[in-house]
């Protein structure tokens, strides 16, 4: 990563929005803003944890192993996001982070997160809220895993996108993901995704531009997410 010298106004990311007021100046002075490439890779399972990071601009995907030669993206973070939390407790951070475009992350070393979480109750009360979605989020998926057709978590995993990143101006979801990327969101093969992406090419349900997606009957969408599994 290559440190930016652009300066957020401390008023753009999940700490900064919780944080007291009095809590902003130490906030610029003890953060880090760093450039990232589209599929650099932030930190990598295994590395030492030493801090906590948010998405200042861009797209990240937060990665894990599974297998020998095979990933599940467990989570994205974009406007503002915590990631590297994964890590607190821990010396090694259990999890990756790759940036899925190009954009800028702001970094906080661990020891003055923990300062920060001991003076700012309101963002650890809130921080605390957040790692209990994002647990459940992780049993959901891993229950969809075992229980949901591909071609169903292929529909959930386009309905979660379009909430998160909402649609461009002329109604794709607004994030470019590889079709691996997809598979990888969805715990499938590629093959099996780029089969299910051409039925609901096919059945209307979806429509495509490169790698825009475009879902034009939500109704549909939504019934393939209650298929049982395979």
């Amino acid at each position: 990563m290559k440190k930016n010298l652009i300066k957020c106004n401390a008023d753009s990311c999940f700490l900064c929005k919780n944080c007291l007021p009095e809590w902003k100046n130490a906030i610029v002075s003890h953060k880090s803003n760093f450039h990232v490439k589209k599929n650099e890779v932030i930190f990598k399972e295994g590395d030492p944890v030493k801090g906590i990071y948010f998405v200042l601009n861009g797209n990240v995907k937060v990665h894990k192993k599974w297998g020998s030669d095979k990933e599940i993206i467990l989570r994205f973070a974009n406007n503002g996001a915590i990631f590297g939390h994964r890590g607190m407790g821990e010396s090694i951070y259990p999890v990756s982070a790759t940036a899925i475009e190009e954009g800028i992350v702001c970094y906080f070393d661990m020891d003055f997160f923990e300062s920060t979480l001991k003076v700012n109750h309101d963002f650890a009360y809130k921080l605390m809220m957040f790692f209990a979605k994002d647990l459940q989020e992780s049993e959901n998926k891993m229950r969809n895993l075992a229980h949901m057709s591909v071609k169903g978590r292929v529909a959930q995993a386009l309905m979660l996108l379009e909430t998160q990143f909402g649609l461009t101006y002329d109604g794709f979801i607004n994030v470019k993901l590889s079709r691996q990327d997809l598979a990888s969101f969805t715990g499938a093969t590629y093959e099996t995704v780029f089969r299910v992406i051409n039925e609901l090419t096919n059945e209307h349900i979806i429509s495509l531009q490169n790698k825009n997606i475009k879902v034009t009957d939500k109704q549909r969408l939504r019934q393939l997410t209650n298929d049982e599994a395979l």
